[in-house]
Order: C-alpha cells, then structure tokens, then sequence
C-alpha cells in the first residue's frame, strides 16, 4: 500500500512522494480523468526574459533534453500506465509544446487511446521572445484523448457554452499565464495557471470525480480540482513541491484564501457575472464552501486515520 506524502482532513486531496513510474504500478484504482504536465525537454542551458531580467530556462534534471527515442520511450511508457489506472469512460489531458506533444500523440494513438481534441491555449500574457529572430511564442497545446475508441466520455456541453456566451466552446483557448496571485507559497518552474486547470476539470468531470496527476509539481491540478469540488490524488518526485503543495492546498482550508483565488479564476467570475453560481456556492449549484466528501472506503491509496 502506498502511503501519502500528504493527505487533506476530508481525503479530497491525497498526494504521495516518490517516482511515478514505480508508484503508479502499485495501486489499482481507477480515475474519472487525468492531467499530466510532463517534461518537454526543454532545459539546454537556453535562456529568457523574466521581469526585465535575462534568465536561464533550465527547470532542472528532470527537464533536460532527450533524443527522439528516448523521448517516446518515456512518454510510451508512463502513458501506459495512466491508461490502466483511467476508468473505461475516463479520458486524459496532456500539456506540452511542440517540443514534445508530437512524441505525447503519436504514443496516446499507439496505446489505443482515442484522441478527441487539441486544445490551444493562448496566453494573453506571454514572455518577450529575447532573440528577435522568431515569431514569439505565445501558445500551448493540451490533447485530449479518451481511454476506449469505442467508450462514450463526459463531455459538459452546456456549461462550456455558457462560459464562452452561450456559443460553443471552441479548441482555442485564451487564458493568462500564472500570476502572482498563485504564487502565495512559491512558484514551480512550470507551473500551469488554475484558469486552465479548472476548465479543462469543468469540461470532462462531475462533482466528487478522482482526478490524478502523474507528475503534480506544485499541484495546481488538485487545488483546482478541490475548488470545482472534485477529488485529486497526486504523485510527485520532488520533497520540495511536495511541500510546496501541501501549503497550498492548506492555504485553501481559510474561507477567505479559498474565496479570493475563485474570485481571480476566469471561469467562475463568469459563471457569478451571469448570476449562474455564487463563490459560495459549488459548480453544482449547491450552497458550501467545503466538499461533502467525507471518508469513502476505497482510496488511490493508504490514508487512514491515524
């Protein structure tokens, strides 16, 4: 049984220390949806611009740059065993560049997963591009594949066109970059914004679905997914984000701390905006600050009361 690094008083947020590789083997629960940000390679000593600073982009060891084979290898294998760890009707979402989301694709299609879209995101608010000599690079883009060819996903169609007025939700996506609003307990060098993260989980997922991380960093999957009142579990290899994402999620136990990161979320403003949601309400409509989770019998993995 693996045991958690750190576990939130109610077990909606679960989060074990260690190679994702190895741990992943060793349970067998099955996930509503899973988000992976995984390495892109891209830490070769290469270089940016950050508050008018020139800085280096090296994230750390585990970013450093692999050749093609190698790179497929990793992300065969770890997708591998996120699809058994998916429920029949779960899907995934991948983050990545085009650095190696060709590699990420190309693996989820070999695996028998079902890709559905690629989602672009803009950021409105990207890094000046120092060299002048290429187009500025302002985009992401997440995949979005299913476990099953053949098995239905969820799909929340109406609330997305109501996020997006009334239209349908199109595969582009403009959203700001991390601000310093989540930044409260410190930063990890590729930390995603929680405006994503939480619409990509109100796009695919239902109150008290498990959603997994497979590489979790700073968490930001599972702080969105406890504000959509959805439950997480995280593996991460470094004690320090580890850390790091147990301040976070306790930041989010005081009303208030909760209430001014929803306040800052793109989606939920417009929700409230429309007077479809209030932040206290849940995405559900149902009047709390808290999940109603409580203690659920089968768990990702051990968090027993001590």
């Amino acid at each position: 049984m693996i045991e958690a690094y750190y576990k939130s008083s109610n077990n909606d947020f679960l989060l074990a220390y260690g190679d994702t590789f190895q741990l992943l083997k060793n349970f067998s629960f099955k996930f509503d949806m899973i988000f992976a940000d995984p390495p892109y390679f891209l830490s070769n000593g290469g270089i940016s611009l950050q508050s008018g600073k020139v800085v280096c982009v090296n994230k750390g060891d585990w970013d450093k740059g692999k050749t093609p084979e190698e790179m497929n290898e990793f992300n065969l294998e770890w997708l591998r065993l996120c699809r058994d760890k998916l429920k029949d009707n779960g899907t995934i979402w991948v983050s990545g560049t085009y650095h190696n989301i060709f590699s990420v694709a190309n693996c989820l299609t070999k695996l028998g997963y079902k890709i559905l879209n690629v989602i672009t995101w803009q950021k409105t608010n990207p890094p000046i591009n120092i060299s002048c000599r290429f187009f500025t690079y302002s985009t992401e883009f997440i995949v979005w594949a299913r476990k099953n060819q053949k098995v239905s996903h969820k799909y929340n169609y109406e609330l997305m066109k109501r996020l997006n007025d009334n239209k349908q939700m199109t595969d582009v996506w403009r959203l700001p970059a991390i601000g310093r609003w989540e930044k409260s307990c410190g930063k990890h060098p590729t930390q995603k914004p929680l405006s994503l993260l939480t619409r990509i989980i109100l796009a695919c997922t239902d109150k008290g679905d498990w959603i997994f991380d497979p590489f979790s960093g700073s968490s930001t999957t599972g702080i969105a997914a406890n504000l959509c009142n959805r439950k997480f579990a995280g593996i991460e290899q470094s004690e320090e984000f580890c850390a790091m994402s147990k301040a976070r999620r306790e930041e989010i136990e005081d009303v208030r701390q909760r209430m001014n990161l929803m306040h800052h979320i793109v989606d939920f403003k417009t929700l409230e905006a429309n007077k479809q949601f209030s932040l206290f309400d849940d995405v559900n409509g149902n009047t709390s600050c808290e999940g109603d989770y409580g203690l659920y019998g089968d768990l990702p993995f051990d968090t027993k009361p001590e």
